[in-house]
């Protein structure tokens, strides 16, 4: 006979596994406080990337800063909401051969978060734990009553059945976000065929390949499911064939090819550019792969190319300016970022943290009010750049500024997620900063913070 406790602890078991499945695909904003996730920064991917999105944002009501969209250092096709924020791996962009079968990830994203699919499903799990529960214990009175093996088909039964009715309501709204997607791509006059080709490389993965598979256990429709319905959909759409600009295919390239670089080097590049390594995407990917790989010199000399054909791209001057930054030569390397700031169209503040950067491993003491001024117009543009606040905190202890540098790594902590320490280096800050000012307010908000 099963002991009662045993067999209650073992339905316990069967409800925390059924939860913990669905949950596991939202984990984001719980592994981002812990700092989890592999988040990338890249001022040229993120600004394509903000390319991709408007257009969407904007079909679809919402104001481009009450969406955060984040780059994940992962190789899976993959994309992601959780609330407000968005998350796609820096390999989708770099699998996706055109900048139509990204812009077709995030529409099917956005209608997620159009539909209030999260909210719903956040309901739909406080639900199915009630019910869990529920036939947890009619299980263990089953079992109180003599009849074990009823108690644990109860239990366990009511589990099943609880993840499989979530599950088929994601399948719903899998759909859903697909058809909104594409209703987004028709009034931005995009095509919806990228969206189509990623679902049918999805189909092509043997995980959803296996006939084994039972299609009600996936929280997703299988990707054949998703591929015939998509079609029917998106064949009607009189802007399915239209395709990228010639300008926004070779910046999706481009983007590609620093990601291959630094995900694989010049192997992955080959592979990708094969077909024309000699090409400007290829020559930047083989340029910034020798920079990685140690040789920053062949590196300058493959980007000075590129320049001088493209001599107005911010980005080409930015990755010159890393090259000579790494390689110990910080003035030309200031210079280098410093065009790269006057040509960039955004205001970019990773670009300015990196201009303030070679400013102070110039070691000209000259140099650091410009750098400060830099930084903190850096940070003040990017609010998550802890690695900014770091750098302003170096440039005011070498000025001899102590009470800014300890006020500045406090921030940096904070950014890090390191709240501990954080709050250690805010209150030995703030009696030194002046009361009321927009830095003691920031302080305060670390000293507030609770997890």
């Amino acid at each position: 006979m099963i002991h009662r406790s045993v067999l209650v602890k073992f339905a316990l078991v069967a409800l925390l596994t059924s939860v913990f499945i669905i949950e596991s695909l939202l984990p984001a904003d719980a592994q981002r406080r812990r700092g989890g996730l592999p988040l990338v920064r890249d001022a040229e991917i993120e600004a394509l990337i903000k390319d991709y999105t408007t257009p969407i944002f904007k079909a679809a009501g919402i104001h481009g800063r009450d969406v955060e969209v984040f780059l994940l250092n992962r190789n899976e096709f993959n994309a992601f909401v959780t609330g407000t924020r968005m998350f796609i791996n820096t390999g989708a962009i770099m699998q996706a051969d055109t900048p139509n079968e990204v812009i077709g990830v995030f529409a099917h994203e956005t209608g997620h978060i159009v539909g209030g699919h999260l909210t719903r499903l956040r309901d739909r799990l406080e639900k199915a734990q009630i019910l869990s529960v529920l036939g947890l214990l009619a299980g263990a009175g089953a079992a109180a009553a003599g009849s074990t093996d009823a108690g644990a088909a109860i239990a366990l039964g009511s589990g099943s059945a609880v993840q499989r009715g979530v599950l088929n309501y994601q399948r719903g709204e899998e759909m859903a976000a697909d058809r909104t997607g594409v209703t987004l791509l028709n009034k931005t006059k995009q095509s919806s065929l990228g969206m189509l080709k990623t679902f049918e490389r999805l189909g092509k993965n043997r995980l959803f390949s296996s006939g084994r598979l039972d299609p009600y256990a996936l929280s997703h429709p299988l990707p054949r499911e998703r591929v015939a319905l998509l079609k029917t959909v998106a064949e009607e759409s009189p802007y399915f064939d239209k395709k990228d600009s010639p300008a926004l295919q070779q910046r999706h390239n481009f983007a590609r090819a620093k990601i291959a670089a630094y995900a694989g080097g010049a192997g992955l590049v080959r592979n990708i550019f094969r077909k024309n390594l000699n090409g400007d995407e290829g020559t930047y990917g083989i340029a910034i792969s020798h920079y990685l790989q140690g040789s920053a010199k062949k590196g300058v000399a493959l980007i000075d190319r590129l320049i001088k054909k493209y001599p107005k791209n911010p980005y080409f001057h930015e990755i010159r300016g890393e090259m000579l930054l790494r390689s110990g030569q910080a003035s030309s390397a200031a210079k280098a970022f410093q065009t790269a700031v006057n040509l960039d169209p955004r205001n970019n503040g990773l670009l300015r943290i990196q201009l303030g950067h070679a400013l102070i491993e110039t070691g000209n003491k000259a140099n650091l009010p410009t750098a400060i001024k830099t930084l903190k117009a850096g940070v003040g543009r990017d609010k998550y750049s802890s690695r900014g606040y770091g750098l302003l905190a170096r440039a005011y202890a070498q000025q001899g500024n102590q009470s800014l540098a300890i006020a500045a790594t406090a921030e940096e902590k904070f950014l890090q997620g390191r709240v501990k320490e954080a709050k250690q280096f805010a209150a030995r800050a703030l009696p030194r900063v002046k009361r009321g000012s927009p830095q003691w307010r920031r302080l305060q908000d670390i000293m507030d913070f609770s997890r």
